[in-house]
């Protein structure tokens, strides 16, 4: 007798091959058989008539992990599992709750406060401690962890922007070989993010070199996607080269309307690459604007020593007007790390009028979130940076923003539609859910978007293809080769979805709102979508790597 059988539906099987009818029989938790079975061998029968039956969605880049140990974290969650994804990769763009060293906790929590829902308790010391809270505790999704290099850093050195030496880069690359002998499966790195952003190439090679013992991947959010788009670009590929792992560009894109001409000879850069043997994909964000901490506007001596400095240097006058004249003037270039320079000018690729306050820590600015800054800016009669550097200090720098002007801005997505197209180009959300403020719209649509735009209506991939980015591609990344796939013998995650409707509703200023078309969402074998309606429950499995 099977727990569960889906009948009648048109399978999508994450492979990208042509869609074909059939049942899908699961016991005890995964896909037992896939084909024409007799209803009457199932305790509970799901009639998937007229709908698609596919993988349940993997989102490659989450930062959900500051927020699984909330024990209300599936409510917070709730809107990944209504666009139908069952699984998260968390850890990303230099991120993660741990290693942990006590005497630079404080410097970890305020460098990761915005992504934060409430305050942690930080019960754990390493990635096994975490892993084993979350897993103890029980997770709504399946979670495929990641070691940061950001917080490997602040463990060693704190926000010290000095280069590492060859002692301290020794002790980062033994913490993440331990992360990966905990479970993570690679290591990301923010490298527009202090203190990441102070490391040079060298120290990302050292960093990496114990993923290869492990088949981990090094992720990163490059240096910067706009004046020094590729030479970042070129620096990941030498990561991987060098220590011969695979490497995935963190939601590739070109930042502002002067720098997307490069998107050609940066796809370019992907398939050279490839052609010598480095193993490098990457995943995209359907949408035209990033979501991430206003801090990112400021140049990195700005932050060195972490928010409290930072906070320090925007009340001396002398000190602002030297800020000032770098996020308005300077311009990026190569290398980033050296003192002075930096990565990526936010305020010069997206424009003041291209960015959008969408939360901001306390009662007294919550006026501010969903608004244009230049909007605010007019209102109160001051310019776009010092409404900025007002909100860092007031709200201790817990600000986000939306910023457009990847491969698109509010008018096009021309860009967009040729990178996501590609296929090498998994999809992500990056979306930061907090519940708190106004979230970016791709954590309540983004892999609806792109099966009802990208694929239905502009026709830019079968539904098959969608499906694929969407599931087995992003976790053959990672080498899971268990799930991501409607296969006898895979775990059963699935989601089932009306073809013809299935889409985002919300838009960039009234994001919140569910997709139409998922009709179903299973996890492990246990439906938690019926119907279109959520029930919670914790059957997730917290995933680790093996040697």
């Amino acid at each position: 007798m099977f727990d569960l059988l889906v009948k009648h539906g048109k399978i999508m099987d994450g492979t990208g091959n042509p869609w074909f009818f059939g049942n899908v029989a699961i016991k005890d938790g995964k896909i037992e058989k896939v084909g024409f079975i007799d209803s009457s061998s199932a305790q509970q029968v799901i009639d998937a008539k007229g709908l698609v039956v596919a993988p349940g969605f993997v989102d490659i880049h989450t930062h959900a992990d500051f927020i699984l140990p909330l024990k209300e974290h599936s409510k917070i969650l709730e809107p990944f599992v209504h666009q139908g994804i069952t699984t998260v990769v968390t850890g990303n763009c230099g991120y993660s709750t741990a290693p942990i060293n006590q005497g630079t906790l404080d410097l970890l929590k305020k460098y990761s406060a915005f992504l934060q829902g409430r305050e942690l308790s930080w019960e754990w010391l390493d990635m096994k401690g975490y892993l084993d809270f979350i897993e103890k505790q029980g997770v709504a999704y399946n979670v495929v962890p990641l070691v940061a290099h950001g917080t490997i850093r602040i463990y060693v050195k704190g926000f010290d922007s000095s280069p590492a030496t060859s002692s301290e880069k020794g002790k980062m690359a033994k913490l993440a070989g331990e992360a990966m002998e905990q479970g993570a499966f690679g290591l990301s790195a923010g490298l527009i993010y202090p203190p990441g952003s102070y490391s040079d190439t060298d120290e990302l090679i050292a960093i990496c070199k114990p993923l290869k013992n492990f088949g981990g991947v090094f992720t990163c959010h490059l240096r910067g996607e706009s004046e020094i788009l590729l030479s970042a670009t070129k620096e990941i590929i030498k990561v991987g080269e060098t220590n011969g792992i695979a490497v995935e560009h963190s939601h590739l894109e070109t930042y502002g309307e002067e720098y997307w001409p490069q998107r050609d000879r940066l796809l370019a850069l992907h398939d050279e690459a490839r052609a010598r043997g480095v193993d490098i994909t990457f995943d995209v964000i359907p949408y035209t604007a990033a979501n991430t901490t206003i801090m990112a506007i400021l140049p990195p001596w700005a932050l060195e020593g972490g928010v409290d400095k930072l906070i320090k240097r925007l009340k001396d006058k002398e000190v602002r007007k030297r800020i000032n004249v770098d996020v308005e003037d300077a311009i990026p270039s190569w290398p980033p790390w050296l003192p002075g320079g930096w990565p990526n000018s936010f305020a010069r690729s997206s424009g003041w009028k291209g960015i959008v306050i969408i939360w901001v820590g306390s009662k007294a600015n919550k006026h501010m979130e969903g608004r244009i800054l230049t909007e605010i800016a007019e209102e109160v009669g001051k310019t776009p940076f010092d409404v900025a550097a007002d909100l860092i200090i007031e709200e201790q720098g817990q600000v986000m923003a939306l910023y457009f002007g990847f491969d698109g801005d509010m008018e096009t997505d021309e860009g967009l539609r040729k990178v996501i197209a590609y296929p090498r180009a998994a999809i992500n959300t990056d979306a930061i859910l907090t519940g708190r403020g106004v979230p970016h719209p791709a954590a309540y649509g983004a892999f609806p978007k792109v099966l009802g735009y990208f694929s239905r209506e502009l026709g830019l991939f079968t539904m098959e293809e969608a499906v694929r980015k969407m599931t087995s591609m992003s976790l053959q990344r990672f080498g899971v080769k268990d799930r991501g796939l409607i296969r006898e013998g895979c775990f059963a995650d699935i989601t089932i979805f009306k073809e013809a409707t299935v889409g985002e509703k919300g838009t960039y200023f009234d994001p919140a709102h569910f997709p139409e078309g998922i009709e179903y969402v299973i996890i492990n074998g246990t439906p938690v979508i019926q119907n279109g309606v959520y029930n919670g429950k914790l059957c997730g499995h917290v995933l680790r790597k093996q040697r």
